[in-house]
């Protein structure tokens, strides 16, 4: 595996026109991530992996400096792998000025995390214009555990970019709670806490499939998991290609945001 700390060393050096998938990640490294890998590994030539904490997306800088780092652990996952190429770039180089770090999203878009995590989605969108305007790849992977990121990617680069992104499933313990960078940060007790929310969750999302009029439960489902002791910032069904609130049996999606203690955490089913 090739190692680069510049993006204009990395241009020299790798031929885009080959196709080569990308893997963007802000490192602690989970099976999420290595699943995005084999699925890159699996379907082109080659596959770069890029670990940048992106400080844009963070609403709080508590949140940013208590995120998981973990470079050497990552770097010996990334070898394992055989994976290509690994970049890891300054913020210089990715953002040139303040104005970089930031893209405006539109208000009917301000809904789910992005109604509660201000400034976050313009961070993540600074980020993937400033690597796609410099790394030429031809497929972008991207876990479906961020839902809303996907969709906001997609709309965005689609005009803007010749890059194809590829939606890979959620990695989940136990057939429940999604691999996250966060739940390191989860001690033992909270972790089963968590695995159990994600569990009544999938449970309402099957009941709903079965029979349509069981979204009519979403307030009683909400209140079973606040008795877990966590505080739900948003617990919604939404259109799943979309995003609005007009859904039916067979395009729904169910999104949770929730802090147990100081941990945040996201679901889709």
């Amino acid at each position: 595996m090739k190692i680069f700390k510049s993006i204009n060393k990395l241009n020299k050096e790798v031929n885009f026109k080959a196709g080569v998938g990308f893997v963007p990640t802000m490192g602690a490294l989970h099976k999420g991530h290595i699943s995005l890998i084999k699925s890159s590994k699996s379907n082109c030539k080659k596959t770069l992996v890029s670990i940048f904490i992106n400080p844009s997306q963070f609403n709080k800088k508590s949140d940013f400096k208590s995120y998981p780092r973990k470079l050497k652990k990552d770097i010996s996952i990334l070898k394992k792998l055989n994976v290509d190429y690994l970049l890891i770039p300054k913020k210089n180089e990715i953002y040139k000025n303040k104005k970089s770090m930031k893209i405006k999203i539109s208000k009917k878009n301000k809904i789910l995390c992005a109604k509660y995590r201000k400034g976050h989605f313009e961070g993540v969108l600074a980020v993937i214009n400033q690597l796609l305007l410099k790394i030429k790849a031809k497929f972008l992977y991207l876990g479906e555990k961020d839902y809303q990121q996907i969709y906001l990617i997609k709309n965005f680069i689609k005009n803007k970019f010749k890059t194809k992104i590829i939606n890979c499933k959620t990695v989940r313990i136990k057939n429940s709670l999604p691999f996250s960078s966060r739940n390191s940060l989860l001690n033992s007790k909270n972790l089963k806490k968590a695995i159990s929310i994600s569990f009544q969750i999938k449970k309402f999302y099957f009941s709903i499939r079965r029979n349509f009029k069981n979204k009519k439960n979403l307030k009683k489902v909400k209140n079973l998991i606040k008795e877990k002791n966590v505080k739900i910032e948003y617990f919604e069904i939404r259109n799943k290609q979309n995003l609005t609130k007009k859904i039916n049996k067979s395009n729904f999606k169910i999104f949770i945001a929730y802090n147990i203690e100081k941990v945040r955490l996201i679901d889709n089913f």
